[in-house]
């Protein structure tokens, strides 16, 4: 374990380890680039493996960097910084092009709902209240990277599905808690366990180009369910108890 006097006089093995950290969150963004063309050729499971891709840097570059002591090592560079702008356009920008892309919403309600996407995702990720102090998010979280994937599972029609994304924009303002599968203490190994049934049946949504039958649907949807309500559940089974 470093000591206060390593962090202060690392050694140049641990300034070039620390900064892979930040390289390594970087390409997420080169990762996003590659879901882009995909997209732009709409070849949307495509797209959305490069984004789980993204997703992966995203879920073990913190954890690396907190291993070694990134923060304090190179303190010129700000991995928070570096994260956010990742985030937006892995979690929101390319999502958010392929939402209005793809013919899925209403034609002339899908680029108003693009603009007001990348506005109110922007102003969320500035929001230093997006997450509660038992690390909930307050809100829809902007995760329009799954909220994408299940406009192209569902398949709904478009005015159902313009709907849908018209009333996530709303609630990403709305303070309720959703659940961070990561962070958040309570149940986790149940949040885990989800979590990983989720990856394996989208993964096989993709490899089939979202032609499944209605039980993996159900299933998927009803992951999603527990991540945004298991909160509000939890809350209100407890106030009646």
């Amino acid at each position: 374990m470093d000591t206060p006097q390593d962090s202060l006089n690392p050694t140049p093995a641990a300034r070039a380890a620390a900064f892979s950290v930040h390289i390594f969150t970087a390409f997420g963004g080169a990762v996003a680039l590659l879901a882009m063309l995909e997209a732009v050729r709409e070849h949307w499971a495509a797209m959305f493996q490069w984004l789980g891709v993204a997703l992966i840097i995203d879920a073990i570059d913190g954890p690396i960097a907190r291993r070694l002591n990134v923060k304090d090592v190179q303190p010129n560079w700000s991995g928070d910084v570096l994260d956010l702008v990742v985030d937006f356009v892995t979690y929101v920008f390319v999502p958010a092009y392929a939402i209005v892309a793809s013919g899925l919403l209403l034609p002339v309600a899908a680029p108003l709902l693009g603009v007001a996407i990348i506005v109110t995702s922007a102003l969320y990720f500035a929001d230093l209240r997006m997450k509660a102090e038992d690390n909930h998010f307050r809100g829809f979280p902007a995760l329009w990277n799954a909220a994408a994937f299940y406009l192209f599972l569902l398949h709904w029609s478009p005015l159902w599905l313009t709907l849908l994304v018209a009333a996530l924009v709303v609630l990403t303002f709305v303070p309720f808690h959703v659940l961070h599968p990561v962070r958040v203490v309570r149940l986790r190994w149940l949040t885990m366990s989800l979590i990983v049934i989720w990856a394996a049946l989208g993964l096989y949504a993709l490899e089939m180009d979202f032609q499944v039958g209605a039980a993996t649907k159900v299933a998927l949807c009803a992951i999603a369910l527990w991540i945004v309500g298991s909160d509000a559940v939890i809350r209100m089974a407890r106030s009646f108890a």
